[in-house]
């Protein structure tokens, strides 16, 4: 993918993300990460599996060719989302190549793709997973035991840790007594820490882990390194958050991206804002089209699948 490619993942991610935020003050933004997200995804080829991280699976979907508007749909609980408004919203298109998150419990996603990488390495395809999951997730037991597992089979895995530097309100700091990255050498893997504003340098790291993986040399462990730009949900107003908790000048991915393009002479001033606002307004239109549709009932929720009713009894 090129760098005006990347550039315009990571707009539609952020215009996207900040308009469902609007809509639902309870949605998981991604404004700040979308460097991590769009360059951890970058470079899937048709037959890969993607497992993204509950915050910002939807600029991954998108990158596969998922519809804006269904995906708005699932945030916002319509029945035409792609899980009929059902479950978590972060469910996407299974048929593009994804396990989406779909648990109520972080961490579980880890083992569906470790046994995804499983499942890839027997039909001996030279296929890969990329798996990414928060810095709070890496202190879980699921981490442990599935790149342990993944390290011992050499599985054709790439594990992102996406660290904006939070746990929900809890400061990284306080959880975390040396970097993630580190953990790599106990499993006997390579380990990367990567800037995870810059895109370019997300998108190369993944590559090379992703070509390391097909060779079967096994998974890599890539700690992209990034920033949380407002709180856990979308009206989070962050009243924990303390000076030592913020960093000075934190590099917005974005803004990071627009001015290399325009010091390569890649595109113009005029051509950025141009796509900055065909894309607002494809986003505009997805939203309100989606807002629009029906919400879920009782078929797409599925009383009848958990309660015994007249039919079913």
């Amino acid at each position: 993918m090129n760098a005006i490619d990347l550039y315009r993942w990571m707009l539609t991610s952020r215009l996207l993300e900040s308009a469902l935020g609007r809509k639902n003050p309870r949605w998981f933004s991604t404004e700040g990460e979308e460097a991590a997200i769009v360059g951890s995804f970058a470079e899937l080829r048709t037959g890969d599996i993607a497992v993204p991280h509950y915050r910002g699976p939807f600029v991954a979907y998108l990158m596969r060719g998922a519809d804006m508007k269904r995906l708005a749909c699932q945030a916002f609980g319509k029945a035409d989302g792609y899980g009929k408004g059902r479950s978590m919203p972060f469910i996407g298109p299974a048929q593009l190549g994804f396990i989406p998150w779909v648990a109520g419990d972080l961490g579980t996603s880890l083992g569906m793709a470790t046994g995804a990488a499983l499942a890839l390495q027997r039909q001996g395809q030279g296929h890969v997973c990329v798996c990414s999951f928060g810095d709070g997730t890496s202190n879980r037991g699921d981490f442990h035991e599935n790149v342990n597992t993944a390290a011992l089979w050499k599985l054709p895995i790439v594990y992102v840790c996406q660290n904006n530097g939070w746990a929900i309100s809890q400061a990284a700091r306080t959880y975390l007594p040396a970097p993630i990255v580190d953990r790599a050498q106990g499993y006997g893997i390579p380990g990367v820490a990567v800037d995870g504003n810059d895109v370019e340098a997300v998108q190369a790291a993944v590559r090379q882990a992703m070509e390391r993986a097909r060779e079967g040399a096994g998974p890599t462990l890539i700690e992209a390194r990034t920033w949380r730009k407002h709180g856990h949900w979308a009206n989070d107003k962050t009243p924990y958050r303390t000076a030592i908790d913020q960093p000075d000048h934190p590099t917005d991915p974005l803004e990071l991206m627009h001015e290399r393009l325009i010091a390569r002479k890649l595109a113009s001033e005029a051509d950025l804002e141009a796509l900055y606002k065909d894309i607002e307004a494809t986003v505009d239109q997805a939203v309100e089209r989606a807002l629009a549709g029906p919400d879920a009932g009782l078929a797409e929720l599925g009383a009848d699948e958990v309660f015994a009713t007249a039919a079913n009894a």
